[in-house]
This record gives C-alpha cells, structure tokens and sequence, in this order.
C-alpha cells in the first residue's frame, strides 16, 4: 500500500516538472532558432521549430488533463509511460540539431548545438529522475543522433567525441539512479510522516476525548457519591439531636436504621459498580470460559425479572432455547442482567422480550423492549460512564449510569459483539453475539467452602482506628480469636503479649492494603509471616479503585476484598480462605503419609 502511494508522488512529480519541462524547451528553442537561422536551410529549421511547439502544446494540454481528473492505479502507470514517451521524442528532436545544423565550413554552430545538448542530457535528471525509464529513454534518444554524427567525423576529433559522449551519458545514468534513489526515499519519508502526523492527531483526539470523559466521570461521580455520604450525615446527626433528648423511640429509631441502610445500599452499589468498572480496565478480571446452557440460564433470568415485570405492568416473555455457548457464565449473567434492568427500567409500557438466534457458528442473544428508544447520535454515548438520557436528574432510582459501561467492557473482555438498534419512542434492542457449542458438559456441583465454618485466630492489621475496632468488634462477636493492630509492628506485639501468656496459633492474617508509612498490606502479611515462622493464609482488603492498585494487589496471589464489605460478605471471605487453607494442608498431610 505504501509502495503504490510512493509510485502515485513519483509520477506526480514528473508531471509537475513537465511545466519547468515546456519553460526551458521553449526557451532553448527560440535561442537555437535565433542563432541557426540564416546559416541552417529554412526547409528543415521550420518543420523541426514546428514538431517542438507541437510537442510543447501537446505536453501542456496532457498535464493539464493529469492533474484535473481522478487518478487510478492502472492509470498512473499509463500516465508515466506516456510522459516517457514525450521525452523520447523530445530527446529525438533535440538530438535531430547536429544533423540539421550541421554546418562543414562553420564549426563554431555545431560546437554550440553539442554544447547545448550536453546541458539538455544533464538537466534531465531533476525533470525525469521520477521514473527511470523516462530518463534513460531521453539520454539515449538524444544522444544517438548526435554519435551517429560523431561517427562521421573524420579522424580523432569523432573518436574523442564519441568518448566524452560514453562518458556523459554512464555519468548521466549514474546520477538518475541516485536522484530515484533519493526521491523515493525522501517521498518514503515524507509519507511515513504524514502518517506519523495523522497516528499523533488520532492519539492527540483521543487523549483529549479520554480527559473530557475522566472529567464528566470524575464530576459524576463526585455528585453520586457525595448525595449518600451528604444524607448519611443528616441522618447521624438527626440520631445525635434525638439522642442528647434522651432515649430513641424505638419506631424512630427504626425508621433512621431503615433510612441509613438504604442509603448505605445505594453507596455500596456505585462503589461496586465503579469497582466493577476499574478491575475490568485494571486487566485484572480473570476470564473461565466453559459451556454454558443458554436454557438454564434464561430460566433462571425469567424468575428473576418477573417480579420487576409485575411491578411496571409489563409483559414479559422469554423464549426458550436449547442453545449452548463458549463463554463466562458469570460474565455473561452481568452482561444480561445489566441489558434487562436497564429494558425494564425505561419501558412504562408494553413489553420486555428476551431471546436468541443462530448466527451461523454463533449464537446472538438479544434483549427487546417497547421503552423510550436511544436517538442514532446517542447510541455510542449510552456506552459511556453516567450517561443516562432519560434521567438529567440523576434520580438513583433510575440507577446510576454504569451499567451499559459495564456491558461494553465486559463484551470486548469476551470478545463478544455487542450491537444496539433503536428507533425512538418504539423501542430498543441490545444484542450480544457468542460461540455456539454442541456438547454439553455436565453442571458442577454447588461449592460447599463457606459451610462448616469454626472459630480461629486471626491476625487484623488497619491504620483507621474506626474500621480496625468496628472489624474486631463484628469478628470477636462471630467467636473468632483476635490480634489487632494499625501495623504489623502492633499486631506482633499484641501477639507476643498473648503468647507469653498461652498458646496464641493464627490461622489467618486480614490487612488493609493501603497502611501508614507507604507500608501496604501485602508487605504486612508477609511481614508477620516471617514474624511467626511460616507462611499464613492472607486477605487483602481494598478501597481502592486504580487500576493499578488493583493489578497490584492482585498480584499479591492474596484474596481480595474491595470495600465496602458486608459482614456477611467478610465472614463468607474468611471461611472459604480457611477452607482452602485446609484442604492445602491435608493434600500435603496424604502425600507425606505416602511417602512415609
């Protein structure tokens, strides 16, 4: 491609000098006709000023024709033959002079007709170089007549002359094939920069679209957080009012309970819907791909909505399939999830319909509704972080805006296409297209990790004061065993305190990932490892939404908690890295018992 786009300059060049071309020819030729007239016969000075000026004319009128209509590939290659061929006539006619101005008793003319030819010959690198045969073909056209003058000679003055000609035209030659060398190169890269130029504009484009999307984020983000966080205050603060009035109300009390934990909801589903966000473009989402049963799947999804269905009065209908597709099950479920809430949410009316067709190999799994429709110059911003456009005033029951972001994500980590059409006010529909599969793999039996869950030791280490209390508080109360610290410095010396007393074993060390000094919880965990001997089984608790943060913490080969965390959520967190911790130990107890 870029080779083609080199050769299309090249001939562009060449006919860009045909005018400087027609200027000297022009001019050479009224100088030649001025001085050989008189002493040359008009009969052949005439027809041979009038085969120039026709050839001039005829250069003109095709340049002309070159630059003012479209251009081919197959056509440029024509073009710069036929730019060839006007030089090999032109050389003809220009090397046709030391036969007509051949002058016996007059020397001095013929010396001047060969020294203009010598200049025509060396001026025709600049001009022809674009396209070697053009050049080589005019060399030689004017030089042929002009040795097959030479050879007329008698004597060594023809000799002599026939060997500076040789000589002038390799030199020639030699210099033309430079010249190429050099144009092509030079075009090569002018045209390697232009592209650099345009590959720098398109990342300038982006950069600048990038910033202004982190900064729409950023603002909404803000906004959506701080509202919770703001009617979170007022709350506490209505409790303290109450309160320093003496007891609560038991039914007041409940209510503020009520209020605070749905507003504690509302705050926990934009952390985790931008912690969804952040770890998809963090890289850090590991992608299990295995068979996935459309039919169960679509089952499960109709009991789900149904409710939200009955709720809005709308009809909802799913059609059943016997599909199977090569994909993440979970995955998948939040892609579907996401497309159907958002189809319930913006229908008032009407219907929501779930479904699938076969796409040759493929399947395409698509969501109807009967809602607002997305106008055609909206359908690529709908994909993008907190845009809502049938909710400006960012009602949270409307949800937050992220939930489509979170789709395209998700479907480019699969590589599955996503595709939305969309008609306003009838309807949208979103579609995601996956690989289809013929066997079908048997299910995996329920994960029984969490169950059976026993007291241990554990080790706590958080630098804020009250998350490190209200952590030691909920897990005391679970009948867990407890060192606790705001670093591994304090936690081993809480520890050492209960060892001197009694056996103090520690099953399981919790760290916040972000600690004071720069220390991180990776570097706690592995500290008080060492600290005790052995290698403990860790958590690693985050509130950090960097991508790469996560990518670090992740790394760590540590399970992960992003905060904020439910109770239920860190008991279930804990009993499944003790289960695992377990199973490890007993796996390595069998084989020893082998080998023994």
């Amino acid at each position: 491609m870029q080779e083609d786009k080199i050769q299309e300059a090249l001939i562009e060049h060449l006919y860009r000098n045909a005018y400087g071309i027609v200027i000297s020819n022009v001019t050479i030729s009224l100088g030649i006709i001025y001085v050989l007239y008189g002493s040359v016969p008009t009969n052949w000075l005439v027809p041979w000023a009038i085969a120039v000026y026709a050839l001039i004319a005829a250069r003109v009128l095709a340049a002309r024709h070159f630059w003012k209509h479209p251009r081919t590939p197959g056509s440029l290659r024509r073009w710069a033959w036929a730019a060839a061929g006007f030089s090999w006539i032109s050389g003809l006619l220009w090397g046709s002079l030391t036969w007509i101005g051949f002058v016996p008793d007059q020397p001095h003319l013929f010396a001047f007709i060969v020294a203009i030819l010598a200049g025509l010959v060396s001026g025709t690198i600049p001009s022809l170089s674009a396209f070697p045969p053009a050049l080589i073909g005019s060399i030689f056209a004017t030089t042929i007549p002009v040795a097959a003058r030479f050879t007329t000679m008698p004597g060594a003055i023809g000799d002599a002359y026939l060997f500076l000609l040789a000589c002038l035209i390799a030199i020639n030659i030699y210099y033309g094939r430079i010249a190429y060398r050099m144009l092509h190169e030079m075009i090569r890269l002018r045209l390697e920069n232009v592209g650099l130029i345009d590959h720098l504009q398109e990342e300038r484009d982006r950069a600048q679209t990038a910033d202004r999307a982190k900064t729409r984020f950023l603002a909404a983000a803000s906004h959506d957080l701080r509202q919770p966080i703001h009617a979170l205050g007022l709350l506490i603060s209505t409790l303290s009012v109450l309160g320093r009035r003496g007891d609560v109300p038991s039914g007041e009390a409940r209510s503020l309970a009520s209020s605070a934990k749905a507003i504690v909801g509302n705050l926990s589903g934009l952390l985790n819907a931008l912690l969804d966000i952040s770890k998809l473009d963090a890289g850090v989402v590991t992608v299990a791909r295995e068979n996935v049963d459309l039919g169960e799947l679509f089952r499960n999804l109709n009991d789900e909505f149904a409710a939200s269905a009955r709720a809005k009065g709308l009809s909802w209908r799913v059609v059943e399939t016997s599909a199977h597709v090569d994909t993440d099950p979970m995955m998948l479920k939040r892609i579907l999830d996401n497309l159907l809430t958002n189809a319930f949410r913006y229908t008032n009316s009407g219907s929501v319909l779930l479904g699938c067709r076969r796409r040759g190999t493929a399947v395409e799994i698509q969501v109807w509704d009967s809602g607002f429709g997305i106008p055609e110059e909206q359908k690529a911003a709908v994909f993008e972080e907190f845009v809502q456009l049938h909710n400006p005033a960012r009602d949270k029951a409307q949800g937050l805006g992220l939930g489509l972001a979170i789709v395209r994500r998700t479907a480019e980590l699969l590589g599955h296409p996503l595709k939305l059409v969309s008609v306003p006010d009838r309807g949208s529909m979103f579609s995601v297209t996956l690989p289809s599969i013929h066997v079908i793999a048997p299910a995996l039996p329920p994960s029984n990790a969490t169950q059976g869950q026993t007291a241990a030791s554990l080790m706590i280490v958080d630098d804020e004061r009250d998350v490190l209390d209200a952590m030691v508080r909920l897990l005391t109360l679970e009948g867990h065993r407890i060192y606790a610290g705001q670093s591994a410095a304090e936690v081993k010396a809480v520890h050492s305190a209960a060892a001197r007393k009694d056996s103090a074993p520690v099953d399981l060390i919790v760290a916040d990932y972000r600690l004071k000094d720069n220390a991180t919880g990776v570097e706690a965990i592995k500290t008080l490892s060492a600290y005790l001997g052995r290698t403990v089984p860790g958590i690693i608790v985050t509130g950090d939404t960097s991508p790469s943060r996560i990518r670090e913490a992740t790394a760590s080969g540590f399970r992960i908690l992003h905060k904020p965390i439910s109770g239920d959520g860190l008991k279930e967190a804990i009993a499944a890295v003790l289960a695992a911790d377990r199973r490890e130990r007993d796996a390595i107890g069998g084989i020893g018992e082998q080998s023994g």
